[in-house]
This record gives structure tokens, C-alpha cells and sequence, in this order.
């Protein structure tokens, strides 16, 4: 029967072998022809969709381009036309790039350099149309850049080419659109013939192994289970015919022997009775505990340890667990005094069917125990110092706080207090009779009064603006560049890039306005900048805010480093107060560069 056996395995797999090594070789060179052929068709269309957009962005851009030119017309305030030149030139410049970039190819656009013959001959044709659009749009711009008062007849005649030209590159443009949509369905066919023609080539190369590979080797191993089957009922007679179980449970009366030596020299292995009785103990374990003699009435608790509550808590586990099993952390005391940790396992076990046991099986992980406690020490040491030092952190906050009401009664106090009593006693000094010096006292008193209001706006305007709790952060951002703009004379400009009109939460947009209002202030005050420009942009889910000057700039290394409070302060308040809201402040700057500071504020 073993000779059978060994002849059926040994030609069932060399059979099965060949088979399977060939259907598996078809079927990974069609897979590697297929993927070949497809990837190296898409590597050519790859940008056709990035080819199609940047051509149709250009006819945007042109009408967009041509409707700010004729904006120019109806345009009189000098300002606005300056702001509307800029618009103009930034158009231009993405026009001419993509119109380049089209023809002669671009990385950074995702643009190819190359075009079909079609295409080449329609661009030839818009070409001259593009560079008269171009140069009037030049020409307009330099004339407003060298004299921005200049009268709008300076430039009409600039202004009528464009508007002669648009409709002419708009037509051009069309066709080119067109023509790239046409080649790039016409690769869009070619790679579905190709797909649904290696989609029939698999299918019949899976019907062909089916045919000759697969169904062979089922129909073979069909054969063999059945002599298997037949093997196996012979198996069994000899089976019943030899007396297999009295063998059987020599053999494993043996292998527990040598399995008991074996973990009596290399584990801390023990057996005891249900109730706690130690039956054996290994030679590690007697060695360890210097326990060399026992009786039948030694109990394990009492053995692996000295000490009352670490007994109990033994005796618990193993009689709470001596059915289900058991497996942790155990701590125990030697007779010399020394802690010990194990990690013990107890194992229900049942040597004959009226006789159980349990075994015990632990290994000595006092070293690892020790240098976890010591972990878990240090661990608490490191939270109670960031404790500490968000203590120190909220008490500087609540001094700086402290110091700024002081500053702000101080201003009052000292100014507008002091400029209020000069007013009452030039009122009351006042006399009706010498009408020459009561005018120019009044006089005096008008200017005195302007510098009283102005002191009361400076003093305000350190506070809470009405326009946050009013109409929202956008607002007060705006009158709070506006403001420091007029205080400081530095040029600082609010541009909201998205058009962000939400509110927010009350937390949310006083925190905004104090980090903003931080930012602006360490520019004027520290950067000695002259120019400081806020964005604002959002999505979905984030709103951003960017504050750049062009400063002196300096090392952020230094400020990141300040931990104790004593210095940095600025940029320590405004940390503090992101983390209120959510959201995340990311500062950039070098020596001699200026600096920028990121808001990232979730919009939930």
C-alpha cells in the first residue's frame, strides 16, 4: 500500500505540476502583455485632460482679460483703476504662459511638448491674432503703470484692437478646443478596441486551459482520491487490528516524562492539587524559592511567598480560576526577603478522568517589572513639570492681562483724564467780554477737543471693537488694519481672497482678532516693517489667515525655545489661544526676509 501510495503522489504532482506551471505561465504573460499595452496607451493621454482644461481656460481668460480693458473706460477713480491695472496684468500673464505652454509644452502645467499637425496649423493661425491682444493689453498697462491719471482717450485705440481681436481668437480657440477633444476621444476608441480585444484573447486562453488543463487535472485527482479512499479503508482494518491504543499511551507517558524534565532545567514549572496542595516542583522553581523538601500538605501560595496579602491574592487567583485558566502578573516575597514578579499561567489539566490538576507554568520578569515601574515613574515626573509649566504659562498670561488693563487705565488716566481737566479749566478761564482772546481760546479748545475723541478711538480700539461682536471677524479685521494703518502710517492692507463673509462663534472670532491683532503689533513694533499685508482665504472646512511683513524678519529657533515664560511672551499667548479654537499657527521668517504667520482655523 506504501508503494502505491508513494507511486500515485509522486506522478499526481509531477502531473499536476506541469499543468498548473503552464496555465499559470499563459495567464501571467497575457496579464504582462495586456498591462503593457494599455499603460503604454495611457502613458500618451495622460495629459490630454490637463490639455483640454488649459485650452479652454484660455477663452475664459481672454473675455476675462478683454471685459477688465473695456472696465477701464468707465473707470475715474485713480485707485480703483490702479487696482483693476494689476487684475489686467495678472490675466495677461496667465494668457500668455498657457498660450505658450499649449505649443511648446510646460511641466510645471502638466502640458506636453507636442501637438498634432492640426493643431500646429491652427495655432499658426491664432498666433497673430494672440500677440495683437497681447501687445494693446501691454500697452494699456505701461501707460496707466507711467502716468495712472491719464484720460481714457490715451488708450482707446489700444482698448478698440482687443475688442476688435476677441471674437477672432474666441472663434480659433473654439476649433482648437475641438480638434484636441476630437484626438483625444479618437485614443479613447483605440485603447476600448484594444481592451475588449485582449478581454476575448483572455477568455480564450482561460476556455483553452479549461479545456485542456483544468479538466484533465480534475478528472486525475479524481482518480486518485478514490485509490485514496481505498488506501484508507485498508489503513483502518489494520488499525483495529493491532492493539494501537496500549502503544499509544506508552508513548505519551513517555514524552510527558521527558517533557517534565525538560521544563523542570528550563521553566519555573510546577504542578498542584485543585485545592492548592503541591504535587511537584521544579528544580528552577525549588532553586529559586529554596525549597528543596515539601509533604503533602505544602501549599504553592504559601511556598512563593513570605507575605500575608501577597498569599491571599495567590490563593484567590488559583481557586477563582482553577477551571477556566488563568494568566498575568503575579508578585511574591522569597524567604531572604526579595520581591519577585512571575508571569504565571495556570493550566487546568487532567491526567487520568478521575484525577485533575493544575499546572503551573511562570517565568522571572522581576528586571522588566522594575524597569516598567520606573517608566510608569518618570512618566508621571514628566506630567507633573508640563503641569508646572502650563501653571507658569497661565500665570504670565493672567500678569500680561493684568498689566494690559493697568496700561489701559494708565492711558486714560494720564491722557484723556489730563486733557478732560485742561478742557474744564480753559472752559472755565473763558471770558465773554474780551471777544478777541475767548476765539482764540475756543480755537484751542476745538483742537484740544479733537486730540480728547482721538485719545477715546486709541483707547477703544485697544478693546473690544463693536464691529466683532456686530458683524463679525472680516469687519473688525477691516477696521483694525484701517485703524493702525492711520495710528502707525505703516501701509497695511486686508485682502480677502474668497470673499469670506461668515460668523463664528464668539470664542472663535475674539481669538482670531487678539492673534491677528498680536501679529500686526510684533510687526510694527519689533520687524520695523513698512508694509504688512493680511489674506484671508477659506474652504470648506478650514479658514486661513496670513499675516506678511517686510520686516527685518528673525530666528524662530529662538522664540520656539522660550518653554518658562521668560520671554517669547507674544508668540506663547498666541499658541495658547489656537489650541482654544482648534486650530493650528505656523510661523516662518529669516533674518533680513521679512516674516509671515499662518492661521489655520477649522470652520465646523
Amino acid at each position: 500500500m506504501t508503494k502505491l501510495s508513494n507511486s500515485l503522489d509522486q506522478r499526481t504532482f509531477d502531473k499536476l505540476r506541469r499543468l498548473y506551471i503552464i496555465a499559470l505561465s499563459t495567464i501571467a504573460v497575457s496579464v504582462i502583455v495586456s498591462q503593457i499595452l494599455i499603460r503604454t496607451h495611457l502613458s500618451g493621454q495622460e495629459s490630454d485632460s490637463t490639455v483640454i482644461n488649459v485650452a479652454g481656460r484660455q477663452r475664459m481668460l481672454s473675455q476675462k482679460l478683454t471685459k477688465d480693458i473695456v472696465s477701464l473706460s468707465t473707470e475715474i477713480n485713480q485707485s480703483n483703476r490702479l487696482l483693476l491695472k494689476d487684475k489686467i496684468k495678472a490675466t495677461l500673464q496667465l494668457w500668455e504662459l498657457s498660450h505658450y505652454s499649449l505649443q511648446q509644452g510646460n511641466d510645471s502645467l502638466g502640458l506636453p511638448k507636442k501637438n498634432s499637425q492640426s493643431v500646429i496649423a491652427k495655432f499658426k493661425r491664432l498666433n497673430p491674432v494672440f500677440d495683437t491682444i497681447s501687445e494693446a493689453s501691454k500697452s494699456v498697462i505701461q501707460k496707466i503703470e507711467n502716468s495712472p491719471a491719464l484720460p481714457y482717450s490715451s488708450f482707446i485705440n489700444d482698448i478698440e484692437k482687443v475688442k476688435l481681436n476677441e471674437s477672432d481668437f474666441l472663434m480659433i480657440m473654439d476649433d482648437i478646443v475641438n480638434q484636441y477633444d476630437i484626438e483625444a476621444n479618437e485614443k479613447v476608441e483605440w485603447l476600448r478596441k484594444l481592451e475588449l480585444w485582449l478581454t476575448t484573447l483572455t477568455l480564450l486562453i482561460l476556455l483553452g486551459e479549461f479545456l485542456f488543463i483544468f479538466w484533465p487535472a480534475a478528472k486525475s485527482v479524481k482518480s486518485v482520491l478514490a485509490d485514496l479512499l481505498i488506501a484508507e479503508k485498508k489503513a483502518k482494518k489494520m488499525a483495529f487490528d493491532a492493539d494501537e491504543l496500549s502503544v499509544a499511551k506508552e508513548k505519551s507517558i513517555k514524552e510527558l516524562r521527558a517533557l517534565s524534565r525538560v521544563m523542570d532545567e528550563t521553566l519555573l514549572f510546577a504542578r498542584i492539587s485543585p485545592n492548592g496542595n503541591v504535587i511537584h516542583f521544579g528544580d528552577k522553581f525549588s532553586r529559586l524559592y529554596k525549597f528543596s523538601k515539601f509533604n503533602e500538605t505544602a501549599l504553592f501560595w504559601n511556598v512563593l511567598s513570605t507575605i500575608e496579602n501577597e498569599q491571599l491574592k495567590i490563593e484567590d487567583l488559583i481557586i477563582k480560576h482553577k477551571k477556566t485558566g488563568w494568566q498575568g502578573e503575579v508578585k511574591s516575597t522569597t524567604k531572604e526577603g526579595d520581591s519577585i514578579w512571575l508571569e504565571m499561567s495556570i493550566i487546568p489539566y487532567t491526567p487520568t478522568e478521575d484525577k485533575s490538576e493544575l499546572l503551573i507554568i511562570a517565568s522571572d520578569i522581576t528586571e522588566r517589572k522594575i524597569a516598567q515601574l520606573e517608566i510608569d515613574r518618570l512618566t508621571e515626573k514628566s506630567f507633573e513639570e508640563k503641569m508646572n509649566q502650563q501653571k507658569i504659562i497661565s500665570s504670565k498670561i493672567i500678569e500680561n492681562q493684568e498689566k494690559e488693563q493697568n496700561r489701559i487705565a494708565k492711558d486714560v488716566h494720564d491722557g484723556i483724564g489730563q486733557m478732560l481737566t485742561g478742557l474744564k479749566y480753559n472752559l472755565e478761564s473763558i471770558d465773554t467780554k474780551d471777544v478777541e482772546k475767548a476765539t482764540a481760546k475756543i480755537e484751542h479748545l476745538k483742537e484740544l477737543t479733537t486730540n480728547i475723541i482721538k485719545g477715546v478711538r486709541t483707547a477703544t480700539f485697544n478693546l473690544t471693537p463693536p464691529e466683532l461682536t456686530d458683524h463679525g471677524i472680516v469687519p473688525a479685521l477691516t477696521k483694525l488694519t484701517l485703524e493702525l494703518g492711520k495710528l502707525t502710517g505703516k501701509e497695511i492692507v486686508l485682502f480677502n481672497k474668497t470673499d469670506f463673509n461668515l460668523r463664528l462663534d464668539s470664542l472663535s472670532e475674539i481669538n482670531i482678532y487678539r492673534i491677528t491683532q498680536e501679529a500686526i503689533n510684533n510687526a510694527i513694533k519689533y520687524a520695523e516693517s513698512t508694509h504688512i499685508i493680511v489674506s484671508l482665504s477659506h474652504s470648506k472646512k478650514m479658514l486661513s489667515i496670513v499675516i506678511d511683513d517686510n520686516g527685518k524678519g528673525f530666528n524662530p529657533d529662538k522664540v520656539k525655545h522660550v518653554k518658562t515664560g521668560d520671554g517669547g511672551m507674544g508668540m506663547t499667548f498666541m499658541k495658547e489661544r489656537i489650541k482654544y479654537i482648534d486650530g493650528r499657527l505656523f510661523l516662518t521668517s529669516e533674518e533680513g526676509t521679512g516674516t509671515r504667520v499662518t492661521l489655520n482655523i477649522p470652520l465646523n
